[in-house]
């Protein structure tokens, strides 16, 4: 309990841990089941209590990120680049606080954690930018022959699960939200499970952010729990398995794209090794969630 002992005006006090909630349709409930877990630093010292989400709680979030779809797919690119450059703005104003976050979780220096937040800040950015310009590099006018005009441009691809990179809490966490969410895909994101804490916060800078209700929910609990009912979900369009494991296991990759396969979910499969995530991302994770719609039109002699 030593650890746990904090001074204050020379009286022996215990620390009071936060215990952080659920991020669903734009609320912070508790997990249906009511537990949670214990989350530590890379020292094995006691950082704060997460949700441990529930098939329920799942369920749930893929409603919310339905609901949501309609108006956020139907928004102008223009619009949704604002409201992620609002998500900058305000991750910007609580550098320090997910700097403490990111190194907490990570056993990183105060200088690399800091790095990370910027760099994650910059992409939303980066995202933001691309919103209303995607669609000149996905689409444009098709020469055909015959009296006919014929037009490609990329639309999303509908609610969008995405199981979170495990060890970058928050700049692998921005490195495969934004661009689902900039395309205008809804998003039921599940965290990082030993590290959710930068995720479960971050959910309080996409409250305040301009983010309609339910564009972004975000899960916390074992991998193995809740990403099987998020790959086998009817409701759930495609699928980031950024964060599964290659090793066998209730969560590994093969069967979560088994599950996928039921209503034949766009699946993104991880790399074998998690990636840089600080590198320059292209604009490929954009791609994998958009549809490719034509549309011809007969034209005049």
């Amino acid at each position: 309990m030593s650890d746990k002992l904090m001074r204050s005006s020379g009286t022996a006090r215990l620390a009071v841990n936060k215990t952080y909630k659920l991020f669903i349709g734009g609320k912070f409930p508790r997990s249906e089941s009511g537990r949670v877990y214990p989350v530590t630093d890379t020292k094995s010292r006691p950082l704060a209590n997460a949700p441990r989400g529930t098939r329920k709680d799942a369920r749930d979030a893929v409603v919310a990120a339905r609901k949501a779809y309609p108006g956020w797919s139907g928004a102008t690119a223009f619009n949704r680049g604002q409201v992620l450059y609002r998500v900058a703005e305000m991750l910007e104003a609580r550098r320090d606080e997910f700097a403490a976050e990111v190194g907490a979780a990570e056993g990183t220096g105060r200088n690399k954690a800091l790095a990370a937040v910027d760099a994650a800040v910059d992409r939303w950015v980066w995202y933001a930018g691309w919103t209303d310009k995607l669609a000149q590099i996905a689409g444009g006018a098709n020469p055909v022959a015959g009296p006919y005009a014929n037009w490609s441009t990329p639309e999303p691809t509908g609610v969008v699960a995405v199981v979170a990179p495990q060890k970058s809490s928050l700049l692998g966490l921005t490195s495969v939200l934004a661009p689902v969410v900039a395309t205008g895909n809804t998003a039921v994101v599940l965290a990082s499970e030993k590290a959710p804490l930068p995720a479960l916060a971050f959910a309080e800078v996409s409250a305040v952010s301009d983010v309609p209700a339910g564009v972004v929910n975000i899960l916390s609990g074992p991998v193995a729990e809740i990403a099987p009912w998020l790959a086998a979900h009817q409701d759930v369009n495609a699928i980031d398995l950024a964060g599964a494991s290659h090793t066998a296991g209730v969560a590994s990759v093969r069967d979560l794209e088994i599950a996928a396969a039921d209503n034949l979910k766009r699946v993104l499969r991880p790399e074998a090794r998690e990636p840089d995530w600080a590198a320059d991302p292209g604009v490929g994770r954009m791609l994998a969630f958009t549809e490719i719609r034509t549309v011809w039109h007969p034209t005049g002699n």
